[in-house]
């Protein structure tokens, strides 16, 4: 009976030994879109007052971990019973991707006067509105359950030639380490210029550690303006990426061109076509609204 029992412990540790190995493997190849979720999600957590800032960042955590526990499941069933589903699934996400990049860089080209003014206001109340919190906290939640549903997938396409149990656990880990480390650094980055004011006041008579606090508190706008446009581009990579590699016709669009290039750009174009559907239908309901 003892053997037996030590065989199982033995069952089990070779387990964990595959899952830790598999982990790893399913890490390196979510590694870009995990690269692109940091960088979409420390530009949309920025820009409140210090005060806001954990506590937003705690919302938008903990509506990716809610993304998680409804991505999950549901990705293992049709994973199991409808696998071509999750084509479907990734290609409508591509598109929701592709017209938030295009978005931001149409109003950055026609509204950029619009969105700095009201931006100065922002600074001179001190905070953004309440409703424009939500409408920020909301925005990062759903761009986290698209990025989280191109994660999910591309895991399990890594052990999808392992048994339920096994998928379970390998992608539920990576799933894990997406929100757990992505929101750490993001933490870290948005709390940049709070310890660099921290190593000013109390080391006015270190030069060295001085010098490193007035750098990080500069670093920052530096930083997010930096994000910003990172997450513009990834958001266009990861929507290009996705139709390139999930519609069969865009196989064979831009075959000479490299693959960021080409991503971007299918990603871009594809936005223009959907910002130009999109915004008369988001015009008409904002009037319909108002009237009431």
């Amino acid at each position: 009976m003892a053997s037996g029992f030590f065989a199982l412990l033995d069952d089990i540790a070779v387990l964990m030994d595959d899952v830790v190995a598999m982990s790893k493997i399913t890490t390196k190849k979510t590694a870009g879109i995990l690269g692109d979720d940091l960088a979409v999600n420390a530009e949309k957590a920025s820009g409140f007052v210090s005060s806001r800032e954990i506590p937003v960042l705690w919302a938008i955590t903990k509506g990716s971990f809610l993304n998680k526990l409804i991505i999950l499941p549901v990705a293992f069933l049709l994973s199991a019973f409808l696998p071509s589903v999750l084509n479907i699934i990734l290609v409508l996400g591509g598109l929701y991707l592709a017209y938030e990049g295009t978005e931001k860089i149409y109003e950055f080209l026609f509204h950029r006067n619009q969105d700095l003014k009201h931006k100065n206001e922002s600074t001179r109340t001190g905070d953004l509105s309440a409703d424009e919190e939500k409408e920020k906290i909301k925005s990062a939640i759903i761009t986290d359950f698209i990025l989280s549903v191109e994660i999910v997938i591309i895991a399990i396409s890594t052990v999808i030639d392992r048994d339920l149990f096994f998928q379970v656990i390998v992608v539920t880990i990576v799933a894990i380490i997406a929100t757990v480390g992505v929101y750490g650094i993001v933490a870290l980055i948005v709390r940049m210029d709070d310890f660099g004011i921290h190593l000013v006041k109390e080391n006015p008579k270190s030069n060295f550690l001085n010098k490193i606090g007035k750098f990080l508190i500069l670093a920052l706008p530096q930083i997010v303006r930096a994000l910003s446009v990172v997450g513009t581009i990834a958001l266009l990579l990861v929507a290009g990426g996705i139709f390139v590699h999930n519609i069969e016709f865009m196989h064979h669009i831009l075959e000479n061109w490299p693959g960021l290039l080409r991503d971007f750009t299918i990603g871009f174009v594809v936005g223009i076509a959907t910002l130009l559907v999109i915004s008369p239908i988001k015009a008409l309901y904002k009037k319909i609204r108002n009237k009431r």
